[in-house]
C-alpha cells in the first residue's frame, strides 16, 4: 500500500476493565467491518459479535458496511444491559432521579 493510498484509522472497543483503541492502516473504501477485521480486536476481546455488537463513528452509530474515512475513530459498543427507556421509567415510580441538574433552587 503506498503512503499516498494509505488512511489512519482507530479501532476502539472497551469493557468495564478496560479501554483498547488499535491504530489501522486502510485502503480508501474500506469498510467498517473490514477495518474491525484488520485491527485484530476481534482476536482480543472474543466476546465481540459484530451480529450484535453497534458500531459507529465519533460516537454516531453506522453500519458495518459504511466506509471509513482518513482519521475516523470506529468505535465497537457493547449491548446495552437494560433498556434506557424503561429504566427511566423504574426510577420515576421509585421517586429517584440521576444526576440532579433539574433541581430548582
Amino acid at each position: 500500500m503506498s503512503a499516498e493510498a494509505a488512511w489512519h484509522v482507530e479501532v476502539a472497543y472497551a469493557t468495564p476493565a478496560c479501554q483498547e483503541t488499535i491504530a489501522v492502516t486502510v485502503r480508501p473504501g474500506m469498510t467498517i467491518e473490514q477495518t474491525i477485521c484488520q485491527s485484530g480486536i476481534l482476536a482480543r476481546f472474543p466476546e465481540i459479535d459484530l451480529a450484535r455488537n453497534p458500531v459507529g463513528i465519533f460516537g454516531e452509530p453506522a453500519g458495518l458496511q459504511d466506509p471509513v474515512r482518513d482519521h475516523d475513530r470506529v468505535e465497537i459498543y457493547r449491548p446495552l444491559m437494560a433498556d434506557p427507556k424503561a429504566a427511566r421509567k423504574q426510577r420515576a415510580a421509585r421517586g429517584g432521579k440521576k444526576g440532579g441538574a433539574n433541581k430548582k433552587l
